[in-house]
């Protein structure tokens, strides 16, 4: 009886985990570039620190150096292009160095400004795995 409370325990346990760890929406770099090619609307909010976003961004990305969204003042950069986000009814697709933590944060940080949930992605793999440098940004 032990044994089956315990892995009914676990297994919930297990459920619970997976569903908070799914909760934000990817979308894949093959995805992005053929939305950019076929011009659907994209909001392509780029968190990146200023040196990175200048060494290598999607083209037309909008930056806002707000990367790793932690403190006030990173909070504070997104706040900046609040405005743009709330007119426009464009899926907005955050894109941080490697799609992990600043881009959750940001993502959080948004949706708590009433921007729907279902208009935020985050790029899969961030800047880092872009694959696709014929849509970079040239220098």
């Amino acid at each position: 009886m032990k044994k089956l409370f315990m892995l009914i325990v676990s297994a919930v346990a297990l459920l619970s985990v997976s569903a908070w760890a799914g909760s934000y929406h990817y979308i894949s770099a093959a995805e992005v570039k053929q939305k950019v090619e076929t011009q659907e609307g994209l909001l392509l909010l780029d968190i990146q620190v200023k040196k990175e976003f200048d060494q290598h961004h999607i083209s037309g990305a909008i930056d806002t150096y707000a990367y790793p969204v932690k403190s006030e003042t990173d909070r504070n950069k997104l706040a900046a292009v609040l405005g743009q986000a709330k007119t426009s009814a464009e899926p907005i697709v955050i894109i941080c160095p490697r799609g992990g933590g600043g881009a959750k944060r940001a993502y959080d940080y948004l949706k708590s400004q009433d921007i729907a949930e279902g208009r935020l992605m985050i790029l899969e793999g961030g800047q880092a795995k872009w694959p696709y440098e014929e849509l970079l940004a040239k220098k």
